[in-house]
């Protein structure tokens, strides 16, 4: 069943692909929430998605697991090059600013040394790159985590409130090349899961 925004009825080029799967009353399905009652338990449920192939998962837990990046399989970060690209921006910024300004426009003598003498730059030069990292880390790290967003469906979940409690969940979204309804929720409560939901893409 295609499902369509009012905003994409009327603007066709912000109309999303179909959702891959719908629930029974036709509302698209945005992925699995699987719920484990204890550290142990989803530690080891986190390799085993791993091991599996899924891509597109996540583990919602109550305070931070040592060692989760690796059972994950997470990769490195691309944001420390975005802020060394950032910081560079910054610092040719500062040095081409700074000499036209000294060597073109007003040009000044500044403790005897040639226009355009890097010595008086520094200061600027290091405030503009510290400037333009600052804002690299800020905004990269918004963008690699799709921030800002103002809801999201598993805030619509009563049970999912308990993460903030005593529970552990692993979410696999349905754009996951290896999501199937059927088959996930069975192999989520073969590693573990107390229970296992269907999230509605509200």
């Amino acid at each position: 069943m295609p499902y369509t925004s009012t905003l994409s009825a009327y603007l066709p080029f912000f109309r999303s692909p179909p959702p891959r799967f719908v629930t029974e009353t036709g509302e698209p399905v945005w992925g699995i929430m699987a719920q484990f009652d204890d550290v142990v338990s989803a530690y080891h449920a986190a390799e085993k998605m791993r091991d599996a192939g899924f891509s597109k998962w996540d583990l919602h837990a109550p305070f931070p697991i040592h060692g989760i990046e690796e059972a994950m399989g997470h990769k490195r970060t691309i944001l420390p090059y975005i802020v060394l690209v950032a910081a560079f921006a910054g610092i040719g910024t500062a040095i081409g600013m700074q000499w036209w300004i000294s060597a073109i426009d007003y040009p000044l003598v500044v403790q005897g040394k040639p226009y355009g003498a890097w010595e008086p730059f520094a200061m600027i030069i290091f405030e503009l790159g510290v400037l333009f990292s600052a804002f690299a880390s800020l905004f990269g790290m918004m963008m690699l985590n799709g921030l800002p967003r103002l809801h999201h469906p598993l805030m619509l979940k009563d049970s999912f409130l308990d993460v903030t409690d005593d529970k552990f969940f692993v979410v696999v979204e349905a754009t996951d090349p290896s999501f199937n309804p059927e088959h996930t929720s069975k192999f989520l409560r073969e590693i573990g899961a107390t229970a296992v939901e269907l999230v509605e893409d509200a």
